[in-house]
């Protein structure tokens, strides 16, 4: 199952382990069963460290959990973690003995304040992308937490039970046979969540204050990284407070028109991103957000965390968002129906029908891929006419069970609350509304600007976006903002970047200047 290079790979991940790790796998009968007890086998083969053994116990289905030094660690596995999620058994082990990448000590404060005991399922599928956030953010959290337990589950072993919870996308989160979250978030988000869903107790906050910076970057996807990137490598005091290394561009999933690199994919370039950010004296204060901001020729930021930070000068590169339909029925329908991420709950709807609202190209790319599983694939266009890419209109007009309706407004998302059953639309051409059956509603009418936490601050066009100069300087002395984020045309990676530059070089020049 695993190769010699990713054992040797291995090898070198693991020579860092002290304590002793064991996989612990039940017995089955199911036909999975060996394919599981190889795996672990095989990941126990590269350390000294680790060993994979049988519980004696007997499942239904291939089934494990870990323990770390005799003890279990609150995490255990349903299938064979592959696909995306062996990433996530691979640093389950690396983070159970302290190692790898781990939370700074106020946000681990705010995890071992959550109320227990904790016990939570979360519903994954080996082709999404975004569900080995949720299942590595909820491992780390079992690790850190005195009663804390996860299992992660692959959704194609419990169907009957998917069916009876209603799950229509992946990941879902549950507790109690009750689904608290559906879909991409990150450690930050769900950290809040369960702070809501279960209470907390005092949080000890050893370092408020968080000190004094010449550039703090708000936000770390591609603007972000360079804009710090730049202004360290001038000889600034700099730090990064954004959610998680990447942003936006963790969604994404082919990427070739990033000069030089014929092919990567979102979370492999955020990968890279992150890793040429440990080679810099930059501050990261992950899983954070700024609530508000006090202008002045310092400026002092406040953090949710109750942290605070001032700086000479602040770079905006928060990115965007995915845009909400805004109409009756959405929210209600979240991973019941209705979803955003086409790659990771489309063999949800495998043999349904379902509907993509937008014809842009991320509309139009979705109508494709989703026509090779679902039974008809129907596109929503506000327009008369569809905005995707000439060629990719004419492969979805190709299709045979594909359709398009134009000069179409979203109206409603009809459900009863446990699973979506109809689209109502206004025929813009007419005025009437039209009522159309199906089984899922897809997403995809583009983003919107993270920049409402500054208020009226800086000068935003009506769209949001945060009015730039050709220097990437807004229109208050001290403030830069730079990607998805401004008014800059053309929302592209390689944009983003280069705008992220021109941020770092203007907030450095004008340093210069005053001094």
């Amino acid at each position: 199952m695993l190769d010699n290079a990713m054992l040797e790979q291995l090898k070198s991940v693991y020579s860092a382990l002290e304590g002793k790790i064991t996989l612990v796998y039940d017995n089955s009968s199911h036909a999975k069963q060996t394919e599981l007890v190889e795996m672990l086998e095989a990941v126990a083969s590269t350390s000294d460290k680790i060993e994979a053994r049988s519980s004696g116990a007997d499942s239904k289905n291939p089934h494990f959990h870990i323990e770390h030094n005799d003890k279990p660690n609150g995490i255990s596995f349903t299938g064979i973690p592959g696909g995306h999620e062996f990433t996530s058994l691979i640093l389950a082990i690396l983070n159970s003995d302290g190692k790898g990448k781990q939370p700074d000590q106020l946000i681990l404060n705010r995890v071992k304040a959550i109320k227990g005991p904790v016990k939570l399922r979360t519903i994954m599928s080996l082709s999404c992308e975004n569900c080995p956030d949720v299942v590595q953010a909820l491992n780390l959290m079992a690790i850190h937490h005195e009663n804390f337990q996860h299992e992660t589950v692959d959704g194609g072993y419990i169907q009957e039970e998917i069916d009876k919870l209603g799950v229509q996308g992946v990941p879902s989160v549950i507790k109690d046979d009750n689904m608290i979250h559906s879909g991409k978030t990150n450690f930050g988000q769900l950290l809040e969540k369960l702070e809501k869903e279960y209470g907390a107790g005092e949080i000890s906050q050893e370092a408020v204050d968080l000190g004094d910076y010449d550039v703090v970057v708000l936000g770390a996807g591609p603007a972000g990284v360079s804009s710090a990137i730049y202004t360290v490598r001038k000889g600034l005091k700099t730090a990064i407070i954004g959610e998680v290394v990447g942003g936006q561009m963790q969604d994404t999933k082919g990427i070739e028109n990033f000069i030089s690199v014929p092919y990567t994919e979102g979370p492999e370039l955020s990968a890279a991103l992150a890793k040429h950010l440990e080679s810099y004296d930059i501050d990261l204060y992950e899983h954070r957000l700024v609530t508000e901001v006090e202008n002045a020729d310092v400026k002092k930021l406040k953090l949710n965390t109750g942290e605070s930070i001032r700086t000479k000068a602040l770079i905006v590169a928060t990115g965007a968002k995915w845009r909400e339909l805004g109409v009756p029925g959405e929210k209600d329908h979240l991973g019941r129906g209705v979803a955003y991420c086409p790659h990771c709950d489309g063999p949800y709807y495998k043999g349904k029908d379902i509907a993509v609202v937008g014809g842009g190209n991320s509309g139009v790319e979705a109508a494709i891929d989703l026509a090779g599983i679902v039974k008809s694939v129907t596109v929503f266009e506000y327009n008369d006419t569809l905005k995707a890419d000439a060629v990719l209109v004419a492969k979805l007009e190709s299709l045979p069970n594909a359709r398009i309706v134009k000069n179409a407004r979203t109206h409603e998302v009809i459900g009863d609350g446990s699973k979506v059953s109809a689209l109502r639309y206004e025929d813009r051409s007419t005025g009437d509304l039209v009522t159309h059956e199906l089984d899922g509603v897809f997403v995809q009418i583009g983003l919107i600007p993270n920049s409402g936490f500054l208020g009226d601050l800086v000068e935003k066009n009506r769209f949001g976006e945060i009015v730039v100069d050709a220097k990437c300087k807004t229109n208050v002395k001290g403030i830069y903002a730079a990607g998805d984020v401004t008014t800059v045309p053309y929302k592209q990676i390689v944009v983003a970047v280069g705008e992220g530059a021109k941020a770092g070089l203007s907030a450095f020049e004008d340093q210069m200047i005053s001094g």
